[in-house]
């Protein structure tokens, strides 16, 4: 076997993989030269300076797996490594420490003005009473995501014996507790919390979720700590909180564009700024190589990859059937992901007509990746699927029924919370997916891409030319709608295709509406 190193990677790593395969250590090369000569290697690892496009993935004739020696993979195109059979694999654990570590220190930092008061000293100043600090004992920190990195703060934090409150919707309450950090809404962390510190990955759903509102609801002692993606603060709603003494102070390790040298944040003195360094340890760095060469010695061995990030294997005699119900699974997934409120404790997948014939493991790794991937940086894949989900002690229970009343084959997810419980059902007819049930309504819709609005309310005359009124006034196109309803002018469920997305303001307006009880926006 041989294999690429692309990216400079620390020699302990080398030495290991080198015992199993011929390694070639070509950095800082062009991608025209790696094309020239990836089809003489059977794996491949990078860091975040190669771009590994699908010209070098197609290239790559003898490419078993693509290794990424660290978290992101952004730089690799998944979607061609897996259409030409190419695992590829991260190390999601291999900068946990670290990253829990720096954040610890940011917070220390903030709390005693190290970065301010060292400044001021070496500018030959003994300014003792500028930098007056505070302790962490018996302060509230608030956790927002409780995933590998949060809960190693959260263990940090407790032996700083620190009160600990967390959010995060994909975690149960049980692991929770084991974390001792008791659960609470966003909006109570953020007006508890004397400290804050973020642990979620940037997407439409958490970008900017400190922003002005957030900080309008701060006490004005609260200090805030970034290490997780840039982006998920509003940076000048932030500074602008600051100066008006609402907010006592920062520390932002990530950026919204990398590298970044120019920045609101670094024009105020209460704002701790580091370039990026969660991941910037040596142990950190070996790990994260380690990781990633030990899954490459799996493949070549036969065994699975305990951290593959792409699609699903599935037998070429079963892939005709079952391909388009993973779509069926994955949008099943998103819609419930969207409408569910709470903390997730559990999933219960039922397979019905022909398909319970089949392994369903991948249909249940594409509904655990509908799920959980708008809320988690992890990829949920055939490897990791059922470790994700015992991570976070959610429960997912799968039944077969060969016999289906409505349809030929039916997937129907039910997701529970601590609050409630969504049901949503799918299939393919006619070659496409199809939404056919949401909680008690049958439906039919399909999800083509964009937005739809579902609405629950009561059934009665102009409530639907009163939906129609908001979104014209907001020149939002409605491309089809479905009515649902239990019974004539009882409870029934609207469901409006959008060209473009509702936005706070019209929800609101649409839930001011009389007998109008929920209004959600979902991208599909």
């Amino acid at each position: 076997m041989k294999v690429l190193v692309a990216d400079p990677i620390p020699q302990e790593g080398i030495d290991l993989l080198s015992k199993y395969a011929q390694v070639d250590v070509k950095t800082k090369q062009k991608s025209e030269d790696i094309i020239a000569i990836i089809g003489d290697y059977d794996a491949m690892i990078v860091r975040s300076q190669t771009m590994v496009t699908s010209d070098i993935i197609a290239a790559g004739k003898k490419l078993q797996i693509i290794g990424r020696a660290g978290v992101g993979v952004d730089n690799i195109d998944i979607n061609a490594a897996s259409q030409h059979g190419i695992i590829v694999v991260n190390a999601p654990t291999g900068n946990t420490v670290s990253a829990a570590e720096h954040t610890i220190a940011l917070m220390l930092a903030l709390a005693r003005n190290i970065p301010q008061a060292n400044a001021s000293l070496k500018s030959r100043l003994w300014q003792r009473a500028e930098f007056m600090g505070t302790e962490v004992k018996g302060k509230t920190l608030g956790i927002v995501g409780l995933g590998n990195v949060g809960s190693e703060v959260a263990r940090r934090a407790h032996g700083l014996e620190m009160k600990l409150i967390g959010y995060d919707p994909i975690i149960s309450a049980e692991r929770a507790a084991n974390l001792q950090v008791e659960l609470v809404p966003l909006a109570q962390l953020i007006k508890e919390s004397d400290f804050i510190t973020l642990h979620i990955p940037l997407t439409e759903a958490t970008r900017h979720i400190i922003g002005e509102k957030e900080l309008a609801m701060v006490k004005p002692i609260v200090r805030i700590i970034n290490t997780a993606r840039g982006g998920l603060i509003d940076d000048e709603a932030l500074v602008k909180a600051i100066k008006e003494k609402r907010v006592a102070g920062a520390a932002i390790d990530v950026f919204a564009n990398e590298p970044c040298t120019e920045s609101v944040l670094f024009e105020c003195d209460k704002v701790i700024v580091t370039p990026h360094l969660g991941a910037s340890t040596i142990e950190a760095q070996n790990l994260a190589s380690t990781e990633v060469i030990q899954q490459i010695i799996d493949v070549f061995n036969g065994r699975p990859a305990r951290y593959a990030v792409n699609a699903p294997f599935i037998k070429a005699e079963a892939m005709s059937f079952l391909a388009p119900f993973l779509e069926v699974c994955s949008s099943v997934g998103n819609v419930a992901s969207y409408l569910g409120e709470g903390q997730l404790t559990g999933l219960h997948i039922k397979y019905q007509g022909e398909i319970s014939s089949y392994d369903t493991n991948a249909l249940k790794v594409a509904i655990l990746g509908g799920v959980l991937n708008r809320l988690t940086e992890e990829r949920v894949n055939v490897v990791n699927a059922n470790i994700v989900a015992t991570r976070r002690g959610i429960k997912v229970i799968e039944q077969k029924e060969t016999s289906c009343e409505n349809y030929a084959n039916l997937i129907t997810l039910e997701v529970t919370t601590n609050n409630e419980t969504i049901t949503i059902a799918g299939t393919v007819l006619r070659g496409e997916t199809h939404i056919v049930r949401v909680n008690n309504y049958w439906i039919d819709i399909i999800p083509t891409g964009g937005y739809f609005l579902f609405s629950d309310h009561r059934d009665r005359p102009g409530l639907i030319g009163a939906v129609g009124k908001i979104a014209g006034d907001g020149d939002i196109n409605i491309s089809y709608m479905h009515l649902s309803r239990l019974k004539p002018r009882g409870q029934a469920l609207m469901i409006l295709a959008l060209d473009a997305p509702f936005s706070k303001e019209q929800i609101d307006k649409l839930l001011a509406l009389p007998d109008v009880y929920s209004a959600k926006v979902v991208k599909i």
